[in-house]
């Protein structure tokens, strides 16, 4: 039976600038394109999340710009519901990637309706309550995630907390999250924490889970080509593998990050089911 999966995060209309390196500061460099994509950290791991099967709804804030009807229509093509998604006055959110030819990218997000997401609305409440998974990231307001991690625990839902951007005070998230997802980088504040499953992600090198049980997931080898966007698949497809026990879960995402790599933006470079159960088969 596919996982409810309910998203809680940020929809962005990306600009993908592909560069020879990184500028430095004060420097003005020429890009050798520029790719015009769906983006932000929920709109990205809700596609991931309903490509690798899962039942998925969507709550996020779009604004009452152009980007907000293809922003819906990317969303709705592939397959996530848009039940709690609601319109605020004023932009969408958006967000400048810049991706250098080592496959490494810096990104600046102006968040738009992201910052104005709150869970005040009962239907939007009710969108939340009636899920399997709850899966909340930050690029909307900390308020806000909480409450749909209350939500999430007081409906019998496993709440997972995709860390990123690092919330200023973690000591008050910790207890509310069944699982915490970040990066090495971002791992620091996390360490020790009251977290019953700490997940972080480790590039090229995979994932390790941080708990009662302490154990590492490799991912596939790949040859990638834009990192943009597989840190956001990778906990998609963990949310929407978690009913179905820890480790196959991290396999699942780490196998679903590694093949985001190979293709170009982060709103479509999400793999199929089928594409992951492959490689998974294969390693």
């Amino acid at each position: 039976m596919a996982t409810r999966l309910c998203v809680v995060g940020s929809v962005n209309a990306d600009l993908t600038f592909t560069v020879e390196s990184l500028p430095r500061p004060g420097e003005t460099i020429l890009a050798s394109s520029l790719l015009s994509s769906p983006g932000g950290k929920g709109g990205n791991q809700a596609v991931a999340a309903a490509r690798a099967g899962a039942a998925v709804q969507l709550v996020a804030a779009l604004g009452t710009d152009g980007a907000a009807h293809q922003l819906r229509t990317h969303l709705t093509t592939n397959g996530v519901g848009l039940d709690g998604v609601v319109e605020i006055p004023g932009p969408s959110g958006s967000a400048t990637i810049l991706v250098d030819a080592r496959a490494e990218n810096c990104i600046v997000v102006a968040p738009g309706a992201n910052g104005h997401l709150s869970l005040s609305s009962r239907a939007v409440q009710a969108v939340v309550a009636d899920s399997d998974v709850v899966l909340v990231s930050l690029e909307i307001p900390v308020d806000t995630a909480v409450a749909a991690a209350r939500i999430a625990r007081s409906s019998g839902a496993v709440a997972i907390l995709n860390a990123s951007p690092t919330p200023q005070d973690p000591a008050a998230l910790a207890d509310l999250f069944d699982v915490v997802v970040v990066n090495e980088e971002e791992a620091a504040p996390w360490t020790g924490r009251a977290v019953p499953h700490l997940v972080v992600t480790r590039g090229s090198e995979g994932a390790r889970h941080i708990g009662e049980q302490r154990f590492d997931v490799a991912s596939p080898d790949v040859e990638a080509v834009d990192t943009t966007g597989a840190g956001d698949v990778f906990a998609g497809v963990l949310a929407a593998s978690w009913p179905d026990g820890v480790e196959y879960a991290l396999a699942r995402a780490c196998a679903a990050g590694a093949l985001a790599t190979l293709a170009h933006g982060a709103g479509d470079c999400a793999p199929y089911s089928e594409a992951i159960e492959d490689v998974m088969g294969a390693s």
